[in-house]
């Protein structure tokens, strides 16, 4: 690519960084990355009453979760208020832009009378060729949209789309309180930046054909454009909060890992033939706009969940041992032993938290016995395999009390019963995990070390 790539992702903080911004921040990552460009972050806080400082740190705290990382910014756009009065100035002097004193009564009362005639709610032009200001009245600003032809969006993603000009109306850029409008401090901000290529959401296309006027009435060439289908629900509603989880903190609290997700939403629009799994690399490597679809994608909860748990079998203990700490709480355990007891479940464990759960009877002192399970296999007729089981781990020395040694004490007690070694392996993993289903019982009896394996033992004994 001949020009140097620079792109942004511009949210709004009036919510958590949500699954689709996410989608978007990675795909102008991407293609940056891909084109060795600039990836820009611009918070876009013009709308003063629903922005919060608390979403603005959100907002980069998730980016910072999931390794987007930016080349230039957070820009405010907030703090450029002045930058934007000077863009309107210009406009205004050059005529391309005029003063409008329409009341907000009088302009709801003209809408009401065009929805009353089936005709779309537009400006009529009042001020449009108004000579001399109204005394008393605070104008807004309004951007003079051209009345005939039409508008050609390019789109890399979905094509050309046309756009009769005279559907448009001439639309406030500066508010009557001296605040700028969306539509026009995009385009400004871009302009400043030097964007080359806007990747955006495609709820935003309609706004397009404005922002390319704006930039052609400052004598600029519009940045290329492309823009990304919307993510649906399973019932092909667009993605909400009644589908489930929808920020990207939310994922975060549930034991998602960042590598995963992001190689979901990846999915979510853009495909590389038949390959599923990507690293991150891969993905610089391969991304291109020319593989994203026209179409709208739909968020399968259980197709992320899936691909998590490949994840997390494909790390190591080592590098899941630090993530577990903040979902199990204090763990009193050493490293090593730690990391074993990951190893064993990891496997089964689709996020972080299944994972945190799942170690509960190998970092807490006391295990909690399903009743069900406990009705089966805590009973008279286990008593004497858990009593012999309890003589033999007690009289291993500690220092060999591993799996190995363990092993040789429950085939000697198969040998001795002349029994199966799930009729003495059942009932001893229902007293020491509390459950039916666990790792193999050798290396579980090892992790959960001897001392709590022997109280466990006896407990279970005790209540029979």
């Amino acid at each position: 690519m001949a020009e140097d790539v620079r792109v942004r992702f511009a949210p709004s903080p009036t919510g958590y960084l949500h699954i689709g911004g996410a989608r978007t921040a990675l795909f102008n990552y991407l293609f940056a990355r891909h084109h060795n460009g600039k990836f820009i972050l611009r918070i876009e806080d013009t709308d003063r009453s629903r922005s919060t400082d608390e979403y603005i740190e959100a907002i980069i705290d998730g980016m910072k979760w999931l390794n987007l990382e930016h080349d230039e910014g957070p820009f405010r756009q907030t703090d450029r208020t002045e930058l934007y009065r000077q863009y309107v100035n210009r406009l205004l002097q050059q005529g391309k832009a005029y003063y409008c004193y329409c009341s907000p009564d009088e302009l709801e009362s003209k809408r009401k009378l065009a929805a009353a005639a089936g005709k779309p709610p537009r400006y009529g032009g009042t001020c449009r060729d108004l000579k001399n200001p109204i005394a008393e009245i605070k104008p807004t600003v309004r951007f003079k949209m051209p009345q005939h032809g039409s508008t050609v969006v390019d789109d890399l993603i979905k094509g050309k789309i046309v756009y009769e000009n005279s559907v448009f109306d001439d639309f406030i850029i500066m508010r009557s309180d001296d605040t700028p409008t969306y539509n026009f401090v995009v385009v400004v901000d871009d302009i400043e930046m030097g964007i080359t290529h806007i990747i955006r959401g495609d709820d935003h296309l309609n706004n397009t054909p404005k922002q390319m006027h704006i930039y052609e009435a400052f004598g600029k060439t519009p940045p290329k454009f492309a823009h990304l289908p919307m993510i649906l629900g399973s019932d092909k509603a667009r993605l909400s909060k009644r589908h489930g989880a929808t920020s990207v903190q939310a994922y975060r609290d549930m034991g998602y890992l960042p590598e995963a997700l992001l190689n979901y939403l990846v999915r979510l629009g853009w495909s590389h033939a038949d390959q599923e799994i990507f690293t991150l690399a891969e993905l610089i490597d391969k991304f291109s706009l020319e593989h994203v679809g026209s179409s709208a994608a739909v968020f399968n909860p259980e197709k992320l969940l899936w691909m998590n748990g490949e994840y997390m079998k494909a790390k190591s203990p080592e590098e899941l041992s630090p993530l577990i700490t903040p979902f199990a709480g204090s763990i009193d355990m050493d490293k090593t032993r730690l990391e074993k007891a990951i190893g064993t479940l990891q496997e089964r464990s689709r996020t972080i938290v299944e994972l945190a759960n799942s170690m509960r009877y190998y970092i807490e002192e006391d295990v909690v016995i399903d009743e069900k399970a406990g009705k089966k296999f805590l009973n008279s007729e286990t008593k004497p395999y858990l009593t012999a089981i309890l003589e033999r781990l007690t009289a291993i020395a500690d220092n060999d009390f591993t799996a190995k040694e363990i092993e040789a004490v429950f085939m000697g007690l198969l040998a001795e019963f002349g029994v199966q070694l799930g009729k003495i392996a059942q009932p001893a993993r229902v007293a020491l995990t509390g459950n039916t289903v666990s790792p193999g019982i050798f290396e579980v009896i090892e992790i959960v070390g001897k001392e709590w394996t022997i109280k466990r033992l006896q407990k279970a004994l005790a209540g029979i």
